[in-house]
């Protein structure tokens, strides 16, 4: 099974990107696709569309466009859900000890790490940064 995680531009900046990766790597997950990108404002628009009527919308576009991200396919079993755990809660306050965001995040709204929240959403927001053909280039045969 594969989820989508990101790892945010505070992460990148603060350079915390090896250290993320080793949390992840440790917790079980394989990465089958990472490429380093800069969102423009529409592209982050559009992948987090589902939040436009929140008020933290316009806050979450600007600082998802404020430096590069990092968006990778990550395989493992039981992969959404365990990456929801191992990332731990949105504000890194009230996130469990040695999650990534206790360990990693600034504040809520800075929180290091993004994972897709279902398997339909995984579907999803891996097709938003990798092309089926570019997985199965990346996965041989066993493309997702």
């Amino acid at each position: 099974m594969y989820t989508l995680a990101i790892i945010k531009p505070d992460a990148i900046a603060a350079q915390k990107v090896g250290k993320i990766i080793t949390h992840l790597e440790e917790a079980g997950y394989t990465i089958r696709g990472a490429r380093l990108a800069r969102l423009s404002q529409q592209d982050a628009e559009s992948f987090y569309a589902v939040h436009r009527e929140r008020p933290f919308f316009r806050s979450l576009v600007a600082f998802m466009t404020s430096g590069p991200c990092l968006p990778m396919v990550l395989e493992r079993e039981d992969a959404v859900d365990h990456l929801r755990s191992v990332i731990g809660a949105t504000d890194p306050e009230e996130a469990a000890e040695g999650t990534i965001r206790r360990l990693y995040a600034e504040s809520k709204e800075r929180n290091a790490i993004h994972a897709s929240d279902s398997p339909d959403t995984a579907d999803r927001e891996v097709a938003f940064f990798f092309s089926e053909s570019e997985l199965r280039r990346l996965w041989g045969a066993d493309a997702r």
